[in-house]
């Protein structure tokens, strides 16, 4: 990926997507050869001028705070956009380098193993699976057969058959998937996961690369998903996402069956499915753990 002019892409996605009436500019009759507004026009609303607007847009000079600023009032951006924005153009506070590989605290872990009916997952950067409980085996796949390499949500939802069956909307849930993505390439646009993931993905699915140059941005931490699972049918779960204070790149979702649905009896029926294949593997094996998430990444 080449981070060169990401910025300058950027401003071009959300242009594109205003018109003047949008913004309260007049509306002309003249045609106009570009979707959403013009270069100009952008820089009228930002109080700069068209020629320094367009250096931005080339990635020819830096944008200052005060530019930026006024960037994202003309643009309209929302909050994610903006941090997203400041991202690309280095504003940010300077982050010390972070380590090439998460890991997973075994606290964390024995955390995680003690939520016996509710799937938990714990994502790193760019959505990384690091671990998981055996209920989260149970309801979207067996993380512990999928090489490290390939253990991404965003991988799996678009890549894999089975995964990507699961959800009843696959269409917003990969548009989420992406738009997470693009929050989390604007920290650290240079980092060889991210092209690794993106890479591969833009090759192999034509869906991935329009709505990552469409640079749509988000930062959902709840919602609910709906599953169609092969075994406990239709799933009905509320999600819910909570930060590692002790790493800031990691997150953990829960998600959870409302007590008294369908859904909470599967989740029940699914955990008691797994604690059978447990204690079968136990009594076979001599010991030991059914699902090892791995501690150590």
């Amino acid at each position: 990926m080449d981070a060169s002019n990401e910025l300058g892409n950027f401003l071009r996605a959300r242009r594109a997507e205003l018109t003047p009436a949008m913004v309260g500019m007049p509306v002309t009759d003249s045609v106009r050869r570009v979707p959403g507004l013009r270069r100009e026009e952008v820089a009228k609303l930002a109080a700069i001028s068209t020629d320094y607007y367009a250096r931005l847009e080339q990635g020819r000079l830096p944008a200052s705070g005060n530019v930026l600023a006024a960037l994202s009032q003309a643009l309209r951006l929302d909050e994610d956009q903006h941090a997203y924005m400041h991202g690309l153009a280095g504003r940010p506070a300077t982050r010390s380098k972070r380590q090439d590989t998460q890991r997973v605290r075994p606290s964390m872990q024995r955390l995680i193993d003690e939520f016996t009916e509710s799937p938990v997952l714990l994502l790193g950067r760019y959505l990384d699976v690091l671990a998981w409980n055996s209920q989260a085996s149970a309801v979207f796949a067996d993380f512990s057969t999928i090489p490290r390499s390939q253990r991404n949500y965003v991988r799996l939802a678009f890549l894999d058959p089975e995964v990507r069956g699961l959800f009843a909307d696959w269409k917003a849930t990969a548009r989420l998937c992406v738009s997470f993505l693009r929050m989390d390439a604007g920290k650290n646009p240079n980092d060889p996961r991210l092209a690794e993931i993106v890479g591969e993905l833009s090759v192999h699915d034509p869906d991935f690369r329009r709505w990552w140059a469409s640079h749509d941005v988000v930062r959902q931490t709840c919602g609910i998903k709906v599953l169609n699972h092969p075994v406990a049918g239709e799933l009905t779960l509320e999600w819910e996402t909570l930060g590692c204070v002790s790493d800031p790149d990691q997150e953990l979702i829960v998600l959870t069956g409302v007590k008294g649905t369908r859904t909470h009896a599967a989740l029940k029926m699914l955990a008691a499915r797994s604690e059978d294949r447990a204690n079968e593997l136990m009594a076979g094996k001599g010991g030991g753990r059914a699902n090892d998430a791995a501690a150590v990444f």
